[in-house]
């Protein structure tokens, strides 16, 4: 009668229950339809690989890259985050298995025997002083009928890809960023080689007015304005150094070496400069090439995840325990079959009637499913975005150097041209002050233009998702 009561019990409960059990509400996650290609994409038939963009034959940069993977703080907080989340998926996963502890007491009782009174049966005694020894071994197991567990433990498994590709995207963000102010440290030195041409040049102007002012066959005014030519060119390598200060601070923060580590990093051999050619890439690579969209995919999954969780709340939990103990009164006797005590029992908890707090769960979980899907939808465009932008920066960066290469070789032929015309009395002085200040610009112009087209690289490596391939950890 008594095991049929507990089987009616458990019956009305799971029937009770069913009222307000039911599988999780479906939202839609359908998959962002991509273009078949960018715009302004390089040719299919490119060889050009993404590795490629970086510099990484310039040996400032790798070497400031591998101190940042090694030591980076950001690097290594990205990694810390990764192990917190294996360790909570680790957590998630324990909590399936069955739950064992132990404990061990002794315990002293002093007893006032007046409390009994003096009316005690004749021969009857009252032990006031008892000292016991105790041990238990109890276990519990929750065996997870609804998937409840299963599915808190995919959400963390999933959440740990999602810190996985998170750190990931630091390390990009972090390369394309030492890799920018490599190239910047390049441009300032090429724009001040090109500056300081422009000051020889200026002086040996300043030289020749200053022979003409003093043979009286030219005025003095020849002289300082040619002066006034060279002074700028001084003054726009000057400012250089600030530039300089402000890349070697941003690379000791990206690094956490000295600053002096870093300038002998910069005063490494540079390479030729070079701008390779742009790689060929489908929109739809990104989706896995691209950490950002991953870690947001993750997410997605650990939302669904956590949907599935808070739905299998409405089913009842079934948890079974049993305990081993042992309790006597002399340690002699801690064995014998007397001081041994157990016991083993299942429990059965069920949702009868919560007023709605599980469903709020529900859509809750719901509504942040639809958050993380959205979150995905822009991860995905975001990264379309960005790769189009690149690629069209590349190919504008690429047209510009050319112009500009072309515009320095036209100047420096017609502040050569109008030289010689000077000296042969063809032309007058401030024409080849003009013609001087044309070619002296366009130097430093077209050194410009190379050092913004080898950064709109490292921007297209870091919108395509990265490929560290030689500096990778």
């Amino acid at each position: 009668m008594r095991r049929a009561h507990l089987l009616l019990t458990a019956a009305a409960s799971l029937a009770v229950s069913a009222c307000v059990a039911g599988p999780a509400p479906e939202i839609a996650t359908p998959p962002p339809e991509l273009p078949q290609s960018f715009a302004f994409s390089a040719a299919a038939s490119d060889t050009a690989t993404v590795a490629a963009l970086l510099p990484v034959s310039d040996p400032a940069f790798t070497a400031l890259a591998q101190a940042a993977l090694d030591n980076g703080p950001s690097i290594l907080e990205a990694a810390a985050r990764v192990d917190s989340a294996r360790a909570r998926a680790s957590g998630a996963g324990a909590n399936r298995m069955p739950s064992v502890s132990g404990s061990v007491s002794a315990t002293g009782t002093r007893t006032n025997a007046a409390q009994f009174g003096d009316n005690l049966p004749g021969g009857f005694s009252i032990d006031t002083e008892q000292l016991s020894y105790g041990g238990t071994l109890s276990a519990a197991w929750d065996p997870d009928l609804f998937g409840r567990l299963r599915a808190q433990e995919r959400s963390a498994l999933s959440l740990t890809e999602a810190a996985g590709a998170d750190a990931a995207a630091v390390r990009i963000s972090i390369l394309a960023e030492i890799a920018g102010a490599v190239i910047d440290w390049r441009t300032l030195s090429a724009r001040e080689d090109a500056l300081g041409e422009d000051l020889v040049a200026a002086e040996s102007l300043v030289a020749l007015a200053d022979i003409r002012e003093r043979a009286g066959i030219a005025p003095g005014f020849d002289r300082v304005r040619a002066e006034t030519a060279a002074e700028q060119s001084r003054s726009r390598i000057s400012a250089l150094d600030s530039q300089r200060a402000q890349i070697i601070g941003r690379l000791v923060a990206l690094t956490a070496q000295s600053g002096q580590q870093v300038r002998d990093a910069l005063r490494l051999l540079a390479p030729g400069a070079s701008t390779p050619a742009a790689p060929a890439s489908a929109p739809s690579a990104l989706l896995t090439s691209r950490p950002d969209v991953q870690a947001a995919a993750a997410r997605l999954a650990a939302s669904d995840a956590d949907l599935y969780a808070a739905a299998a709340n409405r089913f009842p939990q079934l948890t079974l325990s049993a305990a081993l103990g042992l309790l006597t009164f002399d340690t002699s006797t801690l064995l014998d079959d007397d001081a041994i005590a157990g016991s083993a029992g299942g429990s059965l908890l069920a949702p009868l009637f919560d007023f709605g707090r599980i469903q709020a769960q529900i859509d809750s979980a719901a509504a942040d499913k639809q958050a993380a899907f959205q979150a995905y939808r822009g991860a995905v465009f975001g990264a379309l975005g960005d790769a189009e932008a690149a690629y069209g920066l590349v190919a504008a960066a690429d047209r510009e150097l050319q112009a500009a290469m072309r515009e320095e070789a036209s100047a420096t032929r017609a502040a050569e041209l109008a030289d010689v015309r000077f000296r042969a009395g063809l032309a007058n002085f401030l024409t080849v002050l003009d013609a001087r200040r044309v070619a002296d610009s366009s130097g430093e112009r077209a050194a410009a233009a190379r050092g913004r087209a080898e950064r709109a690289r490292v921007l297209l490596w870091q919108a395509l998702g990265g490929n560290e391939g030689r500096i990778a950890r």
